[in-house]
């Protein structure tokens, strides 16, 4: 089982030394994936524990608070995705105004060497660390002899003439393509999360949701999909509609993932689901008033059916629906 880490401060995490990778790891793409894979591998041939470092939240959420970025995933869907990677130990460094001010001597001898005992430490192309960003790899490599350990750069991944990264991949999504976005992800693009109850709107609009939050930050998506739901029939991915935002026509603030079932009868409340997007249907709107939403939900209903060739049940095989 990996071990998770906020702290700076503490004693050391690896007895015996470590192979460390450090990234934002915003969305574990292939790219991402190559840097903890070797990270990993390297630890398993050394026989010391592999730890792989980011930081919650990111540098870049710190600095624009008042209008962050978006995210391609939840923060637990980082920690799970690095430790199914095979990282032993797993630092989420929480980045505030001590940890921006820090210089890269102080950082690493902190968290390099003091928590992690690393032997060897890996990163990404264009690596910058430290106050303003101003230790990168030769920064590095250089304290790293000092203190005992080598620094290297893995090479970018590089598809189809594009290298890989989280910006190209938001991009994408954004633009509806989901099939280049899953090339560069190494699997299709999907939230993952708890259902949580909601308003229960949904359910008296006779478009009951399934409802996933997002940790707090700002999703890259945001609109109408068909998708596709795993985690309630193991024998195969459910069709659904999802409404991904905030809701406007009723006064949402909180981005909020709303998946419509199909068809579906159970409770999911309490389960973990993922919601795989499939296709854009549109925009997230607002309308006038709920007969006007609901009149459109038909209409997203009929045509994410249709692209997910899940035609309408019977009224016999209509099944009643336990969630928000």
């Amino acid at each position: 089982m990996s071990r998770l880490f906020r702290d700076i401060a503490g004693g050391p995490l690896c007895a015996d030394g470590s192979v460390v990778c450090i990234g934002a790891f915003d969305g574990l793409h292939l790219g991402h994936q190559a840097l903890v894979r070797h990270a990993v591998a390297r630890a398993h041939t050394l026989g010391v524990a592999a730890a792989a470092l980011s930081f919650e939240p990111l540098p870049r959420e710190f600095f624009a608070s008042a209008s962050p970025p978006p995210r391609l995933g939840p923060v637990r869907a980082k920690f799970e995705g690095l430790a199914a990677l095979g990282a032993d130990v797993i630092g989420l460094l929480r980045f505030d105004a001590r940890m921006a001010a820090m210089s890269p001597e102080a950082f690493v001898d902190a968290v390099l060497v003091r928590r992690l005992r690393a032997r060897e430490v890996w990163v990404g192309p264009g690596f910058r660390f430290g106050h303003r960003r101003a230790g990168d790899l030769e920064t590095l490599q250089a304290l790293g002899r000092e203190a005992g350990f080598i620094a290297g750069e893995i090479e970018p991944l590089v598809i189809d003439g594009e290298r890989v990264s989280s910006t190209h991949i938001r991009s994408a999504l954004v633009a509806g393509d989901f099939e280049h976005a899953a090339r560069l992800l190494g699997r299709p693009y999907a939230v993952s999360g708890r259902v949580v109850r909601g308003q229960q709107l949904g359910r008296t609009l006779g478009y009951p949701t399934a409802n996933l939050r997002f940790g707090g930050k700002v999703p890259a998506l945001r609109g109408i999909y068909a998708t596709r739901v795993h985690g309630v029939d193991r024998s195969r991915p459910w069709p659904s509609v999802s409404s991904f935002g905030t809701r406007p026509t009723v006064g949402g603030v909180e981005p909020l993932l709303e998946a419509h079932l199909f068809d579906f009868d159970g409770d999911l409340y309490g389960r973990r689901i993922e919601v795989e997007f499939v296709a854009r249907l549109r925009d997230e709107e607002k309308f006038d008033d709920l007969p006007a939403l609901v009149a459109q939900m038909d209409r997203d209903a009929a045509q994410a059916r249709g692209l997910l060739d899940a035609p309408p049940a019977t009224p016999l095989e209509t099944q009643r629906q336990d969630y928000a």
